[in-house]
């Protein structure tokens, strides 16, 4: 899966300064997005590195091939809109697969988001955007973590 792959080069890179949802890293993955301020930005990571392996779909009505996913750096917006937009004919799920997007749901619009790596049991291996080694959905890395499948709202499936 390349958009695993390319997540995987990622890890380490780092807001600067840290807190920041800044620097030359996380300005590529927001600017995937069209957005160009400090942001959060794990769905914007999820972005680029699809956008960056190239997964493409054909657009029903539309000419050309696309990003699968909706252009969002909303996590919980990319939830509610993937299906009505772009997957044909499913792309949502409740049990995860590598390669999978995780969505997360704190309520009140705020959210998070991840790729699948690996499942062991109950829980999922990530690679996640704008996070930390202590967990945070606010964090300024991107790192591997650890979460509970049960946390998940679902997952979000793209192939390549």
């Amino acid at each position: 899966m390349k958009h695993i792959e390319i997540a995987i080069k990622e890890l380490g890179k780092e807001e600067i300064p840290r807190g920041s949802n800044w620097g030359e890293h996380v300005k590529k993955y927001l600017h995937s997005v069209d957005i160009d301020f400090p942001a959060s930005w794990c769905m914007a990571f999820i972005y680029w590195c699809v956008e960056e392996s190239k997964i493409r779909i054909t657009m029903s009505g539309a000419a050309g091939l696309r990003n699968p996913l909706v252009k969002t750096g909303g996590v919980i917006r990319q939830w509610k809109e993937i299906e009505t937009q772009f997957c044909q004919p499913k792309c949502k799920f409740t049990d995860p697969l590598p390669g999978d997007i995780f969505i997360m749901d704190f309520g009140k619009g705020l959210g998070h988001t991840g790729f699948v790596e690996s499942i062991e049991g109950d829980k999922i291996h990530t690679i996640e955007g704008n996070t930390n080694d202590e967990g945070s959905r606010e964090g300024y890395e991107v790192c591997r973590r650890v979460r509970k499948i049960s946390s998940c709202l679902g997952f979000i499936r793209v192939n390549n």
